[in-house]
């Protein structure tokens, strides 16, 4: 069991160590070799999903009963640490897959929708999807202009949604949309759509600056008619559904940028041993071991943060605040180690095949999705100024 003091001091499990070493053995032989050609090309990475559905890392949270691994919140985070160190479009891929998606579909989910949609998502034969963003409708998700019109028996959606992960590989789709607009954010329901409902139609795909093995897609919605059965919880569910699951998105997602931050530390700390400038290798110049300490101390407490907010979790603790510091600090501090990462490389950091630049262009969406750096700071106020 996962302990934790005060002073915030954990001791990982055999266990939990177990599956960070099994997510660091995958990465680094299954995933390294081609994602510079899956960045370059936009390719999605079918085969290493599948791969790690086998392995049990798109479904870790989810119980055995429903097919996943029942494992801990500090185990995904570990793993999700690891797989970003080296891709973090695989990353981005399984934290949809297990936070929004399958987290949610356990917690909130009718025992029927349970049964009929984990299996297939924690295997990774089939992936999921979560549409809440719409193009009005960023940081502020209560203005939600897809609607649901409920039409007795079933609801018949129609509107946008912009930047959805999984866009087109998905195949099981959490929609948020309006169905009582006088209810304002009261009204807003969450529905399960499949990927061959009629009327339903996924846009072209986003050329991004970083995480380009992800697709990322607008989804169109005309007239799509879903059965009342495929909405979560009960009527009005929607906004607080959202806001649940995102709340512990921010956990993958700050794991996520502790993995960018991470990897490019260590891309640098290998580099400076190995380049030698004025006779000797940079990392015994006084300027790069500065730099290569300031990486090592904010990684750790980058890490120390996601761990809390996971033991919040496992917990069952409030965890908006610790989750909310997590992501903020996690994803300046990616930002900030790939972009030194890349100095310590000097002109070579500037070539795609040192990986640096790549992890740099990764980095920054995880100031944005799933809550900006900004909508971290309200959140975290809220929470201190109770």
């Amino acid at each position: 069991m996962l302990t934790s003091t005060q002073s915030s001091i954990f001791q990982l499990t055999e266990e939990q160590l177990a599956v960070r070493d099994a997510a660091r053995e995958f990465a680094q032989s299954e995933l390294w070799a081609g994602v510079i050609e899956r960045d370059e090309h936009q390719k999605f990475p079918a085969e290493q999903i599948k791969k790690m559905g086998e392995l049990g890392f798109m479904g870790m949270m989810v119980s055995p009963e429903y097919g996943g691994g029942g494992m801990d919140t500090v185990s995904y985070v570990l793993a999700m640490e690891e797989i970003s160190k080296v891709d973090a479009s695989c990353s981005v891929i399984m934290s949809v897959n297990n936070s929004l998606v399958c987290w949610g579909l356990e917690k909130y989910g009718t025992e029927e929708q349970k049964r009929k949609y984990l299996p297939g998502l924690t295997s990774g034969e089939i992936i999921g999807a979560f549409c809440l963003s719409e193009p009005e409708a960023g940081s502020d998700a209560t203005m939600q202009r897809t609607t649901a019109e409920d039409k007795g028996d079933h609801y018949l959606i129609n509107g946008t949604k912009n930047w959805i992960t999984n866009g087109s590989s998905a195949s099981v789709y959490i929609v948020i949309a309006q169905t009582n607009p006088e209810l304002k954010h009261r009204g807003i329901n969450a529905i399960i759509v499949e990927r061959d409902t009629p009327g339903f139609v996924v846009g072209p795909k986003e050329n991004k600056l970083g995480i380009r093995g992800s697709d990322t897609h607008s989804l169109m919605f005309n007239d799509v008619k879903v059965p009342k059965e495929n909405r979560i919880g009960e009527d009005g569910f929607g906004f607080k559904f959202a806001m649940q699951v995102l709340a512990g998105g921010r956990i993958g997602i700050a794991a996520q940028a502790l993995g960018i931050a991470s990897g490019s530390y260590e891309l640098a700390l290998k580099y400076a041993k190995e380049r030698k400038a004025f006779g000797v290798p940079i990392s015994q110049h006084q300027a790069i071991q500065f730099k290569l300490a300031d990486m090592a101390t904010n990684i750790d407490a980058a890490r120390l943060l996601c761990l809390q907010a996971a033991y919040d979790k496992d917990m069952h603790q409030d965890y908006a605040k610790s989750g909310a510091m997590a992501k903020l600090f996690a994803s300046r501090i990616a930002m900030e180690t790939s972009v030194e990462a890349v100095q310590v490389h000097g002109g070579y950091g500037f070539v795609k095949e040192f990986h640096v630049e790549r992890l740099m262009r990764d980095a920054k969406i995880t100031q944005i999705y799933e809550g900006t750096s900004e909508i971290q700071k309200i959140v975290i106020s809220r929470e201190i100024l109770k």
